[in-house]
């Protein structure tokens, strides 16, 4: 088969973490326990988001998308991992690893522009709240959350249809533990160039113009805090966006710290890769309802009996 030039393999090799066989077990433990808790994280909130009316804000509103998109990375790429990990059969079939590929792109894409929508929310919220409600009514917050899952559709569809036009010459082994663009870039044995130029194109308007909307955004926030009269109203507005500037921190950190610095060998770049598709949607969740008081007494009215709720207020 070297030499000749075929179509895309019908199946993929993928070596994920084989070099390291004392470890698939224990991270086969980590994986599945981090799978179950990211289902039921992020199932409450996009139930919660949905069924509560004291939830229904639009912060609420788009913490419900991303919920969405993590459910939806982690269903496309976890269980091949577990099955993986599991196994001695390391393979994935081409409509397998094609969905990978295309989900994978399609949510970091969209999970970059709607980190930058919810910095806008949170700047609307701090630096015009008396104009918070007509601005961010709810169609507008619909039409904000269709373009940014919109235009991460529309690029995950360009890069992909490109990569399936590459030619691999048979060569159907990946160096990773699930399929996504720039591994399978690396797959083709022609020329890539085009392929490469487009996805670093592609890439501007979420890995620069979301990071630098998020910053000029926490910028007018900060100077607008600065000026408030008392400590209690400074710490009262941080906390409303402590929750999103930490995750922001942690999304886009990591991926700027691979682009000035990238991964010295491919055990690196696993590892940066596992915290995006394992670590940070098991996070999210966490992140968001842990000091939040409107997550907490809405779950505590759910699962308590109604005459123990109101011997409490009362």
């Amino acid at each position: 088969m070297e030499g000749e030039n075929v179509s895309f393999p019908r199946t993929i090799v993928l070596l994920g973490f084989s070099d390291y066989p004392w470890l698939e077990m224990p991270l086969f433990g980590v994986v599945l326990v981090s799978y179950i808790l990211t289902l039921i994280g992020n199932s409450s909130i996009i139930f919660l988001s949905t069924v509560e009316p004291r939830v229904q804000t639009p912060m609420y509103f788009f913490l419900g998308n991303l919920s969405v998109l993590d459910l939806c990375v982690t269903c496309a790429i976890v269980p091949q991992l577990l099955a993986n990990l599991w196994g001695p059969e390391k393979t994935i079939p081409s409509w397998g690893c094609i969905t990978q590929a295309y989900i994978f792109h399609w949510t970091g894409c969209t999970e970059c522009a709607l980190l930058a929508v919810m910095a806008f929310d949170r700047y609307v919220a701090i630096c015009q709240p008396l104009w918070y409600t007509l601005i961010m009514r709810p169609w507008v917050c619909v039409q904000l959350a269709t373009a940014a899952w919109s235009s991460g559709l529309a690029n995950s569809i360009l890069q992909t249809a490109l990569t399936l036009q590459l030619h691999h010459c048979g060569y159907h082994t990946l160096d990773h533990f699930f399929c996504e663009v720039p591994v399978l870039i690396k797959l083709a044995c022609g020329d890539t160039t085009a392929n490469e130029l487009s996805l670093a194109i592609g890439a501007i308007p979420f890995a620069l113009m979301s990071p630098l909307l998020v910053l000029i955004s926490y910028t007018l926030i900060v100077k607008a805090v600065l000026k408030l009269p008392s400590a209690d109203k400074r710490y009262k507005a941080l906390s409303t966006c402590s929750s999103h500037l930490v995750v922001v921190i942690m999304y886009f950190g990591p991926a700027i710290c691979m682009y000035l610095q990238p991964p010295a060998n491919s055990t690196q770049a696993k590892f940066m890769s596992f915290f995006y598709c394992v670590i940070i949607p098991l996070l999210n969740p966490l992140i968001y309802t842990r000091r939040n008081k409107d997550v907490k007494r809405v779950w505590k009215r759910i699962l308590q009996p109604q005459s123990e709720v109101k011997s409490q207020e009362g």
